[in-house]
């Protein structure tokens, strides 16, 4: 993966001038209430412990995190590499917000539920056949978790509090994006390791 942005001395001032981001949310307030809907789903899902519940939230947020980790490191982190800087910073101003209350909102319901579920059929106990598998799965799944929400989320955010600033530094930006689109890069190879783990687990 290449570099974000450049220096701000690099810069003509026509790149200057168009690079200034427009005015943005870093959370965007609209989407709160969508998390509360699913953080409410998914209360209620761990609350009944009921089988099909529990499946829906595990299968279908950890199926979205998968999507957007492979999407995002190995598919777009690239791409936005190639950009020009103007490019780049609309594209962050637009994408950035959205993953702020994304990736926090599909880890923890993955989590929760995974959690919930394998409590629920046993599959955490070391009397599992699988449990070998299982607890793969675990480290697997807890490196991911520690990446997202202590790097690659606080990473995100503070590249949309420098682009808020009057003078954005280009030297700040370009050092945490090459940390956001490392990190995403690294999420998406591990979410193979997942899918390996995942398929061994429900083939068996």
């Amino acid at each position: 993966m290449t570099e974000f942005a450049v220096p701000p001395q690099a810069l003509t001032p026509s790149e200057a001038q168009a690079s200034q981001p427009p005015a943005f949310e870093i959370v965007p307030r609209r989407g709160l209430m969508i998390v509360a809907i699913v953080m409410a789903g998914l209360i209620a899902a761990i609350a009944v412990n009921k089988l099909w519940p529990l499946v829906f939230f595990h299968v279908a947020f950890g199926a979205g995190w998968t999507i957007v980790d492979l999407f995002l490191g190995l598919v777009l982190g690239p791409i936005i590499g190639r950009m020009p800087v103007p490019a780049r910073v609309e594209l962050t101003t637009r994408l950035m917000p959205k993953m702020v209350l994304l990736m926090p909102t599909l880890v923890t319901a993955t989590l929760a539920a995974g959690w919930q579920l394998s409590a629920k059929m046993g599959t955490n106990l070391s009397s599992y056949p699988e449990h070998g598998w299982v607890v793969a799965s675990f480290i697997v799944v807890g490196v991911m978790s520690v990446l997202a929400l202590g790097l690659l989320e606080p990473a995100n955010i503070a590249v949309l509090f420098e682009l808020r600033k009057p003078r954005p530094r280009g030297d700040v930006i370009e050092r945490l994006m090459k940390r956001f689109l490392y990190c995403a890069g690294i999420l998406g190879l591990m979410q193979v390791a997942t899918l390996v783990i995942m398929t061994k687990l429900a083939s068996s």
